[in-house]
């Protein structure tokens, strides 16, 4: 049985946030629902201490490279979709 392993990592502006309190609720409310509506582990990886950035990291484990590959591309389009983020990187991994 083969199984494969994917990662996703996004590189995310976060326009509206003022401080980092509220940056920590926006990507904690967005981590929240994705675990809810993905089969994916997902953390703030990077820029910690950045009110206006963020780095998202999202694994994803499957019997399929499709199946793995199409779960993270429908988690960046969830992401783009919710307004509070602009995408400015994105990068895919699958093993």
């Amino acid at each position: 049985m083969a199984v494969f392993v994917g990662l996703c990592v996004l590189d995310v502006l976060i326009p509206e946030s003022r401080s980092l309190k509220e940056k920590r609720q926006q990507v904690k409310s967005l981590l929240d629902r994705i675990r809810d509506r993905f089969p994916v582990s997902a953390c703030e990886a990077d820029h910690l201490d950045d009110h206006k950035r963020s780095q998202i990291a999202f694994a994803s484990v499957a019997n399929g490279k499709d199946a793995v590959h199409r779960s993270l591309m429908n988690l960046v389009e969830f992401v783009e979709k919710d307004g509070r983020f602009v995408i400015e990187n994105v990068s895919v991994e699958i093993w």
